[in-house]
């Protein structure tokens, strides 16, 4: 590359986002999806974390810790409803910051569109959507933000 092209640009500085600016990118992630999907998910918390735990892994065979970009936990809607019962924890879907940043590394796709995707799926999973439903609502959230 010539010195030219990027010569205001400091990389020596840049660094992966935080888990706060990763949780904050979720959270404009989640505002730019259809009003009607993000009010069905009242309740449904999100959590952003390095990696899955242990028995996460264990629990659904995944050979590394790189292998799960996200996970709902918790009872779906498909599943019989989401009004929790006694001792129950609330509905909890996970995104994972470094295997997502790895995922993010190796594609085309900007993270916004990622992170969206990630949360999309595993809310959907909450609802029992289908895969085309949540594509449509990846499509309108795309353009909620160009727009």
């Amino acid at each position: 590359m010539s010195g030219g092209e990027n010569a205001g640009a400091n990389w020596a500085k840049l660094q992966a986002p935080t888990l706060a600016e990763f949780e904050a990118l979720a959270d404009d992630a989640f505002a730019a999806l259809p009003e009607n999907f993000r009010k069905l998910c009242a309740g449904v918390i999100v959590k952003v974390e390095d990696f899955p735990d242990e028995d996460v892994l264990d629990e659904l065979g995944a050979e590394t810790e790189f292998d799960l970009l996200g996970l709902f936990q918790g009872r779906g809607l498909a599943q019989g409803g989401a009004q929790g019962q006694t001792g129950e924890l609330p509905n909890m879907v996970h995104l994972y910051r470094r295997p997502i940043l790895d995922y993010w590394a190796e594609h085309e796709e900007t993270l916004g569109a990622v992170v969206t995707h990630v949360l999309v799926h595993e809310i959907g999973h909450h609802f029992g959507f289908s895969d085309e439903d949540m594509e449509r609502i990846e499509k309108q959230a795309a353009r909620q933000e160009a727009g």
